[in-house]
């Protein structure tokens, strides 16, 4: 397999060895989030879906099927329906987060309305339903079934323990195993069922996603203590929206009398004033809670890197292993 050198990135070099695909996986999605009747929708999706997103979720699938020996024409529709399930969520997370901003750019919501997110939200996943029935896969229908009610759960899980100082890691790991990991690991999964790889295989699949989601999803929370306006957020808007993710999580446990009053008016109750930001960044350096985070995030990408072993010797295994590597190097 021949790579550009110039392709350093292991999801660049992965988009490269998928070209082909990616191309068939565009002119599908293009094709699918058309309407006849409501022009609003491919408006609305084109938005987000052509931002420039890394297109991770469903480079995964077409990743997994190649790697297994795939040569149908299947793993393109489960690719479009891996994206498609995503943009849903993104559409309606923009809504309940009251997100202004996504990939840099004005949210969904922001640009046409909340009513229009909503809904377009539920015809992508609706579409996504039309497009993995095409397979003739009921085994694939009911790993991207479940995969779309875990993630729902994960949401509403994560909207219950908002705010809630009591919140274990325990459920924090529900949460994100729910709205992020679930979606990886049914997308690697699937590459290997359409794939008829063996059962081992299969499994080894859907543990690799679902460690590498969870490790995506940690630095994800690290970098809003951490990270830069360049990767589409500001530092601080978990703080400013008060969410219980696992820096916050790990300085509660360790808070003395004052930190605790601290994180109760800004987080619990709300009361966030100049200068808090700062204070909740100086409190979780200190602690060593965002250490803390870093070094289970690495210790899910080793945990996902440990299970491709069962998987055959094929170069997409070697960019996959990097591409774990890659997402925690964000934070190191």
């Amino acid at each position: 397999m021949s790579l550009d050198v110039a392709a350093t990135k292991p999801h660049d070099q992965l988009a490269q060895a998928l070209a082909s695909e990616m191309a068939a996986v565009n002119v599908m999605i293009r094709e699918r989030m058309s309407s006849e009747h409501a022009p609003r929708i491919p408006e609305v999706t084109a938005h987000l879906i052509e931002a420039g997103g890394k297109r991770l979720r469903p480079m995964l699938t077409l990743a997994a099927a190649k790697m297994c020996g795939y040569d149908g024409p299947y793993h393109i529709h489960l690719a479009t329906t891996v994206e498609f399930i995503h943009t849903a969520t993104l559409l309606h997370d923009d809504v309940v987060d009251e997100s202004e901003q996504r990939r840099g750019r004005p949210t969904a919501n922001l640009l046409w309305d909340n009513q229009s997110s909503v809904l377009v939200g539920d015809y992508l996943f609706s579409r996504s339903f039309q497009v993995m029935v095409e397979t003739g896969s009921l085994r694939v229908l009911e790993i991207l079934a479940n995969a779309s009610a875990t993630i729902a759960e994960g949401e509403v899980l994560q909207l219950t323990a908002a705010r809630d100082l009591t919140t274990t890691e325990d459920t924090y790991l529900k949460v994100i195993r729910g709205k992020t990991a679930a979606l990886f690991s049914a997308a690697t999964e699937v590459g290997g069922v359409i794939a008829a790889a063996p059962e081992d295989q299969i499994r080894a699949l859907f543990a690799y996603g679902d460690a590498l989601g969870i490790a995506f999803q940690m630095v994800d929370d690290l970098l809003d203590y951490g990270g830069t306006a360049a990767i589409g957020k500001n530092i601080g808007d978990d703080f400013r929206e008060r969410k219980l993710s696992l820096p916050l999580i790990k300085a509660l446990a360790v808070a003395d009398a004052d930190e605790r009053a601290f994180w109760d008016r800004t987080i619990a109750k709300g009361k966030q004033q100049d200068g808090d930001l700062e204070h909740a960044l100086e409190i979780m350096r200190r602690c060593g809670a965002l250490d803390a985070v870093r070094d289970e995030a690495m210790h899910w990408a080793e945990t996902a890197k440990a299970h491709l072993q069962v998987l055959p010797d094929h170069p997409i295994r070697t960019m996959l292993s990097d591409l774990a590597d890659y997402v925690v190097a964000r934070i190191s």
